[in-house]
Order: C-alpha cells, then sequence, then structure tokens
C-alpha cells in the first residue's frame, strides 16, 4: 500500500521531539495563544522574510480575515481562479464580495496574466492568485496589472510554504497573504491551522484583532471579530518542522523529478515547471485521456491517487446562478484528464518505480 502521503511515517521521524514538545505544552497549561504561537509567529516570519506574522484556525481563516483586513467587502470584485479548493471563493463571499473566475496558463494551471488584464474593472479590488501544487504563480505579471489600477494582491499560499519566486518566498508579495497548515500541506500540523503574512503594521494589528473577538486588549472590544487563534499544539508541532521545511521540499522535488525521469516516455502529461522560481510539489499532477483507466490500475495495486480538482468552482452548484454563461475552456479541460500520485519527502525509489510502471502499463 502506498498512500497519497504518509504522515504517519514524518511522524515517527520526529517523534522524540514532537512527544516532548507537547508534553511541555501540557505541563505549562499555557493553551490559548501561548508562548509557542508567539515564537512560531516570529520563526515563520524571518523564513518567509516578512516584518509580521499573524497565527489563525486555520487556513480558510486565513483568507477569511486577509480579505476583511485588507478592506474587501460588499461591492468588491476579487478576481481569482476556478481551479482551486472552494475555500479560495468562500473567502471572498464570507467578507460579501464577489469573486471573478477567470483562466489558468495551460502549462502551469496557476491564473493567467493576461485573462485577469482582461477582467479588470472599476469594481476590482483584489487578485487572489493561488500558488497552486507549489508552483509559484508569476507574481510580477500580476503586479504590473495591479499596481496602475490600484488593485490589491492577495496571495493564496496553501499549497506553496517554502516556494520561492525571484528569491523571495511566496507570501512576501501580496499585502496580506494566507497559509493552511492542514496536516497534508508540505507544513502541516496535526489538526487545523493557518497563518497571514504582511509587511503592514496596520494590517498586522488589525489581523491579531480579528482573529481574537475583535479585541487587542483584554475585554475591549473595537470591532466584530472571530474565534480564529492557531492552537497551542499545534503551533508546537509546526516550530519543530518548520526547522526542516526545506529539507522536506527538497524531497519532494526529488520524488518528483524521478517520476518525471521514469514517466519521460509514457503517454502522459507530466507537470511543467516554468523556471519563475522554486516548485515545492505540494501535489504531483499528470493528464492523460486514459486517466481513469490509470487511476483504476493504481487503485487495484492500493497505491493512492486523486483528482484535484474534478469540478470547477464556476461549475459548482453554488456559484451556478452568478456563473452560468461563463466559460473557463483550459480550467474545464484540465479537470476532464488531471490526476496526482503519491507525494511525501520519505517515498522511495522502490516506490516510485512501482507507481511509474503501473502508469506505463496502463497509459
Amino acid at each position: 500500500m502506498i498512500p497519497m502521503v504518509d504522515l504517519k511515517a514524518q511522524y515517527h521521524q520526529l517523534k522524540s521531539e514532537i512527544d516532548s514538545a507537547l508534553l511541555d505544552v501540557l505541563e505549562n497549561t499555557a493553551f490559548i495563544l501561548g508562548p509557542n504561537v508567539r515564537s512560531f509567529e516570529e520563526e515563520a516570519a524571518n523564513y518567509l522574510g516578512v516584518k509580521y506574522t499573524v497565527g489563525c484556525a486555520s487556513g480558510t481563516d486565513a483568507l477569511h480575515l486577509a480579505l476583511r483586513a485588507a478592506g474587501i467587502g460588499p461591492g468588491d470584485d476579487v478576481i481569482t481562479t476556478a481551479f482551486t479548493f472552494i475555500a479560495t471563493a468562500e473567502a471572498i463571499h464570507y467578507v460579501g464580495a464577489k469573486p471573478v473566475f477567470v483562466d489558468i496558463d495551460r502549462d502551469t494551471y496557476n491564473i493567467d496574466p493576461q485573462a485577469v488584464a482582461a477582467a479588470i474593472t472599476d469594481k476590482t479590488r483584489a487578485i487572489l492568485p493561488v500558488h497552486l501544487f507549489g508552483q509559484p504563480t508569476d507574481i510580477a505579471a500580476l503586479q504590473k496589472i495591479a499596481d496602475p489600477s490600484k488593485v490589491q494582491i492577495i496571495e493564496d499560499c496553501a499549497q506553496s510554504f517554502g516556494a520561492r519566486l525571484d528569491g523571495k518566498q511566496t507570501g512576501s508579495f501580496g499585502i496580506a497573504n494566507c497559509f493552511s497548515f492542514f496536516p497534508s500541506k508540505n507544513l502541516g500540523c496535526y489538526g487545523d491551522g493557518g497563518l497571514i503574512s504582511t509587511d503592514s503594521e496596520e494590517i498586522h494589528q488589525h489581523l491579531v484583532s480579528l482573529r481574537n473577538h475583535g479585541s487587542s486588549q483584554r475585554y475591549h472590544h473595537s470591532e466584530i471579530g472571530y474565534n480564529s487563534r492557531l492552537d497551542e499544539i499545534q503551533a508546537a508541532i509546526l516550530r519543530i518542522k518548520l526547522q526542516r521545511i526545506d529539507t522536506f521540499n527538497n524531497e519532494r522535488r526529488r520524488v518528483a523529478h524521478r517520476y518525471n525521469e521514469l514517466l519521460a516516455d509514457s503517454n502522459v502529461t507530466l507537470p511543467h515547471e516554468d523556471g519563475l522560481g522554486t516548485h515545492v510539489f505540494h501535489q504531483y499532477t499528470l493528464r492523460s485521456a486514459k486517466r481513469d483507466a490509470i487511476m483504476q490500475a493504481l487503485q487495484d495495486q492500493q497505491i493512492g491517487c486523486a483528482v484535484y480538482y474534478p469540478i470547477a468552482l464556476h461549475q459548482q452548484d453554488v456559484f451556478a446562478d452568478d456563473c452560468k454563461d461563463l466559460s473557463l475552456p483550459v480550467t474545464e479541460a484540465l479537470t476532464r484528464d488531471c490526476f496526482s500520485l503519491p507525494i511525501f519527502p520519505e517515498m522511495t525509489d522502490e516506490k516510485i518505480i512501482h507507481v511509474t510502471n503501473i502508469i506505463k502499463k496502463s497509459a
């Protein structure tokens, strides 16, 4: 059996450190916004090369709070991709704004800057690109579109912790940028968790208030906020894993490049690295007209595989009325033939070879 991600293998690798850190949290009993949360925020800001980070309860909350702190609200349009997890668009709805879906680049699967430029109107307040599957999107091209129109960029980095672009980390370009620590992420905790990065002191202070019931001073509430605090136990785990994130990401790249070598002569379309930045392969995603047959062959051998994403957001029932006349041909084609293979830092060459042998027989 080969799972999509082997969380147990990573836990056993770090077991003594993690167990010790968890027992320390229990012994200290500082469970809410404790010392590990504060330390992790400082360490993450240093790693990302930003002035501030704010931990929160989930990646979805990170998106929601970032949009609100950036002043996005009713009557505003936010341009984003339809080829992503629904949280990206949910968060836009949470603040009362409208998600404007545009098509993606046919090679990288990231948002297409030309499509973004064509969608800009006087209602556009923000562009929300997703660094999909761990590959940085073309931020420079988006900045050229956004700056003249005074449109803000808010990065969705849920899948790209540790990815670099022009020597900088994803999450260091936008006005506020959002990370998820869902267990299967490149940097994952053992539950839900999220983070927002920013260089703006004003946004930082607003986020600190928003995540804690609209309060920056105990029992003083200046606005309606949320209960969205990163858990102390999760922060303790993340601090340990953050020390190894570059190693973990390099191992993901090893697995991906080995897949590339072994599948180079097969009838599947391999992931594309555009050279703009460092792809950290949160997912290793292929394309094939024989997707269903290949996936069945993998499943028959108890090998994990999945489709990210089988239904584009503009085709989801929840957006059906708003998007009934919208056509995104590249996105729609991708939903029909993409599929992802197991990828995790601990994956052995033997397992990689086994997976690719099945694909080559089925493709």
